[in-house]
């Protein structure tokens, strides 16, 4: 699979980036890059290789245990919105960020 220039323009928009033509050139030569890459790794054979449900093998894990996942309470209310540059309690204010 080959990335196209109109690919990298349209990533570029949803993500709301301006390129100019050396950074499309430039991005283009990486995606494509990356996606050969990938296709390589699809040539695997992986039959064989059971799934993981964790990153961590059990013997990374016994010498960096996790924590043990318990409740807890959270910061909800005047405590964290106190430190808000704009806060209208429940709510955090924060500029607009979509314009489209």
């Amino acid at each position: 699979m080959s990335i196209r220039r109109e690919d990298v323009l349209r990533v570029a928009e949803l993500a709301h980036l301006e390129l100019s033509e050396q950074e499309v050139q430039l991005y283009l030569q990486q995606l494509d890059s990356i996606l050969r890459y990938v296709e390589k790794l699809n040539e695997l054979d992986i039959e064989a290789v059971e799934p993981m449900a964790q990153v961590l093998t059990p013997s990374a894990a016994e010498s960096d245990p996790m924590r043990e996942d318990l409740p807890c309470p959270n910061l909800a209310g005047e405590h964290v919105l106190r430190n808000a540059p704009e806060a209208r309690l429940p709510y955090f204010r924060v500029p607009k960020v979509i314009e489209r």
